[in-house]
């Protein structure tokens, strides 16, 4: 498989987590809005969008470190291998689940 392809799944599955997993949502939201209210100019659908993003970001990263643990003892020099973006997108599709029932619900 292309990488490519892992790439895009791997940014997808990210995406779903940011805009449908409402836990994690709720909690960087109230969390942008008490500590950077003037940063988005006091607006909550800003403030909505960034934490989505937020959330997005910190499940692709949260799901990049098993895959970087996995090169750092396999002793991969160059890129990434196919095993290890295996493992990160695994990763990332795992931190989705919760997400995935509100995903089906509503749809993209």
């Amino acid at each position: 498989m292309e990488r490519n392809f892992y790439f895009v799944g791997i940014a997808f599955f990210g995406m779903i987590n940011g805009i449908f997993n409402q836990t994690a949502l709720l909690f960087a939201l109230i969390h942008v809005q008490v500590l950077a209210p003037a940063l988005l100019f006091g607006s909550t659908s800003l403030t909505l969008m960034f934490s989505s993003l937020m959330v997005s970001t910190a499940t692709i990263i949260l799901a990049g470190i098993p895959a970087a643990l996995y090169e750092r003892f396999a002793g991969v020099k160059d890129d990434s291998s196919p095993v290890s973006l295996w493992i990160w997108l695994a990763g990332t599709a795992i931190l989705t689940l919760p997400a995935l029932g509100n995903f089906f619900q509503f749809g993209l």
